[in-house]
């Protein structure tokens, strides 16, 4: 025998055995399906309902496989869905008041926590960013108070940092000259020439404490040093030694560094929760490790086109003067106080994508769903606008246990039963859509071989559906080509809402 026909020979071994898997793999889920359907009826409930654990006494309603919901049976035995035995559901347990029962034990291995409803104020701190620039309020202008020459500069260059008090030049004025010599004949002649003169003096720009000089030593100053009014840097210097200045010539401009400005960006949607007065926490790159401590001065009304932020203008204390314009630093906003409101942690609350429902802890050690309003998040904690009451006590850890708990016992559903008979009607499942091929029909269910479903996020599979409400319509038979839509029911089965042939899409199927 060649090569190439034993290798055609093993290639058709294979595919032999691989069909034969298939059907062995169909009809066991064909078993499991016909299998359980018997215990799928009414009667369940009432049969089971007079049958008792003889192991604990308590009385049974049904059985169940927990990974399958929705499917009762009326006796104990092994699933025929998965591989293990089918779990008891007890009367005690069965969720009629709308609360699940946990075993204590259960609780504690599954680390089920709760947590008290309380109230409190949902404060969220909103991070910026921002560059610190000089605060103009502590700008000051030194100017010439009158004609003269600069004949010294005690400080030559821009950005020197000066004390209050320095000497920052000398000035030559000539106009003086006359006005303190006036002022001291006529203090030798009598006082209301003394008088005049002093007033002469005050009109030539000179200060009191200059004219008390004068009076002092008795003799004429025509030179006057000017110091600096403020503790900070030179920002600008616009004179040079040998200079002729006028009367209010700007000779320096200082600015203090006892406090800075910071200009941060705030997002135009976070405008409302800054104010003017917000306290504000700031870090530089430059000092790691330190916090500077401030306030909003004002919130400038210029919103930018580009970014579509506002500038909250800071105002930072600056020890030490370690801030210097130019820095970027990154502060901490704190909101203005907000009325107190009930906050729960984050993790209690379950998102159904129609409601929000969280699990309340009562003191028998059952628990009960509720749907609530939830209103901002921050640091972990939800505000509850409606649903829960302060001082209750929800399952913030493991309530996915207790939902999945409750959904087999049907409290969920029952409590969106019980929203429809107050008036609010429970929204309907979403509807899917889908296409396959019919491979069997039974009186209560029928089993497709359908094609990926993207809104379920289902893969090419087999699998048995519910009939629709009205029953299967005529034209449909077995190995036809359908589309389909289903719709999850509260149990968690899916159940057929309408079903066509492939090549009649406009079909409604009346014809029974």
């Amino acid at each position: 025998m060649t090569k190439k026909k034993k290798l055609i020979l093993a290639l058709s071994a294979a595919g032999i055995l691989t069909a034969a898997g298939g059907g062995l793999f169909w009809a066991g889920v064909q078993h499991g399906l016909h299998a359980a359907k018997p215990a799928i009826t009414g009667s369940v409930a009432a049969t089971s309902g007079d049958k008792v654990d003889p192991a604990t006494g308590r009385k049974v309603l049904y059985w169940h496989d927990p990974m399958v919901p929705g499917h009762k049976f009326d006796k104990p035995g092994k699933s025929p869905f998965m591989d293990m035995q089918l779990v008891p559901v007890y009367a005690d347990e069965a969720g009629d008041d709308g609360k699940v029962a946990i075993s204590p034990r259960v609780q504690q291995n599954l680390g089920i926590r709760t947590a008290e409803v309380k109230e409190g104020s949902l404060a969220t701190a909103l991070e910026s960013v921002g560059s610190v620039a000089w605060n103009e309020r502590d700008l000051f202008l030194v100017q010439a108070r009158a004609n003269g020459y600069v004949e010294r500069l005690h400080v030559r260059a821009s950005l020197d940092r000066v004390r209050k008090g320095q000497a920052l030049a000398d000035i030559y004025v000539p106009d003086w000259v006359a006005a303190q010599e006036d002022y001291l004949a006529a203090r030798r002649m009598s006082a209301d020439l003394a008088d005049a003169a002093r007033q002469r003096m005050r009109l030539a720009g000179m200060t009191e404490e200059q004219i008390r000089q004068i009076e002092k030593s008795g003799k004429v100053h025509p030179r006057v040093t000017i110091r600096s009014p403020v503790s900070g840097v030179v920002v600008e210097l616009t004179v040079r030694e040998g200079m002729t200045v006028m009367s209010g010539a700007s000779l320096y401009r200082i600015n203090g560094l006892s406090t800075v400005w910071v200009n941060a960006e705030i997002p135009e949607a976070a405008a409302a929760q800054v104010r003017p007065g917000s306290a504000v926490e700031a870090r530089a790159a430059a000092w790691p490790g330190m916090t500077f401590q401030g306030k909003v001065g004002a919130i400038l009304p210029e919103i930018d086109p580009a970014t579509r932020t506002l500038k909250a203008r800071i105002e930072l204390a600056n020890p030490q003067d370690r801030l210097v314009p130019g820095m970027f630093a990154t502060v901490s906003l704190t909101p203005a106080a907000r009325k107190a409101v009930l906050l729960v942690p984050s993790e209690a609350v379950i998102q159904t994508g129609t409601r929000s429902v969280v699990f309340v802890a009562s003191e028998d050690g059952k628990f009960a769903p509720v749907e609530v309003e939830t209103g901002s998040e921050a640091n972990g904690q939800t505000e509850i606008r409606s649903g829960l009451s302060s001082g209750q006590k929800v399952v913030a850890s493991g309530q996915f246990l207790v939902d999945s708990e409750a959904s087999l016992k049907g409290v969920i559903a029952r409590m969106g039963d019980a929203g429809a008979v107050d008036g609010a009607k429970p929204a309907a499942a979403p509807t899917h859509h889908g296409g396959g091929r019919v491979e069997t029909i039974d009186p209560d269910s029928i089993t497709l071989s359908h094609e990926a479903m993207p809104t379920l996020q289902w893969g090419p599979m087999t699998m048995p559906f519910k009939l629709p409400p009205d029953g299967l319509p005529r034209n449909i038979a077995v190995g036809d080509e359908v589309t389909f839509e289903i719709r999850q029911t509260p149990e968690g089965d899916f159940q057929i809402t309408s079903i066509t042939p492939a090549n009649k899409q406009n079909g409604s199927g009346d014809g029974k």
